[in-house]
């Protein structure tokens, strides 16, 4: 039964659970939906929302869920629909009714905003450090071609001879500009 499923009498239609079910792309947010949920139940605990000793043990069973999905132990289920529900089912199962105390405070839009904001921000450092990889390689490439000529062109023609060196650092630079964009989208985030 699903967690909102007391609002029907009758169960949805598979075609419509298939539809409404974002776990086969959202399942890549486990990581992000963990830590952020930990916290928050942190935050409850040390505001005084929740009790303390629940406090420990949703994070405490979080932490233990993130280390079975890592060592692959947990398989999603496509009728808890998503990441969030997926996790807090799971949750729920080993810890019983403290872990529904997860959401005191707390929307599942505002858990999704969060998930999606870490996750970009966990990626943009990831793809960052591809670029600049890229760039080390550029750079070497450069380097071992500073007298390697070539043609240059421009509108599709051939046009003064250039160097292959030359040629790409053009692309070490546009790659050096979408670090700086990323940069501001990451401050952005």
């Amino acid at each position: 039964m699903k967690l909102w499923g007391g609002r029907f009498e009758k169960n949805t239609n598979k075609a419509v659970d298939d539809f409404n079910s974002s776990i086969s792309f959202d399942s890549r947010m486990y990581r992000q939906d963990i830590l952020g949920s930990a916290a928050h139940a942190q935050m409850l605990g040390k505001c005084g929302v929740i009790p303390e000793e629940d406090s420990v043990l949703i994070q405490k069973t979080l932490l233990e869920i993130l280390s079975d999905i890592e060592k692959g132990l947990v398989e999603f289920e496509v009728d808890a629909e998503d990441i969030h529900m997926n996790v807090e089912k799971i949750l729920i199962s080993r810890i019983g009714d403290v872990g529904k105390r997860l959401h005191t405070g707390r929307s599942r839009n505002d858990q999704v905003a969060l998930d999606i904001r870490m996750y970009l921000k966990d990626e943009t450092v990831e793809i960052k450090k591809m670029l600049k990889d890229l760039e080390s390689t550029i750079l070497e490439i450069a380097e071992n071609n500073l007298d390697t000529i070539l043609p240059g062109y421009t509108h599709l023609q051939r046009a003064q001879p250039i160097t292959l060196s030359h040629h790409v650092m053009a692309y070490f630079h546009m790659f050096k500009r979408d670090i700086e964009r990323l940069n501001d989208c990451f401050k952005r985030m």
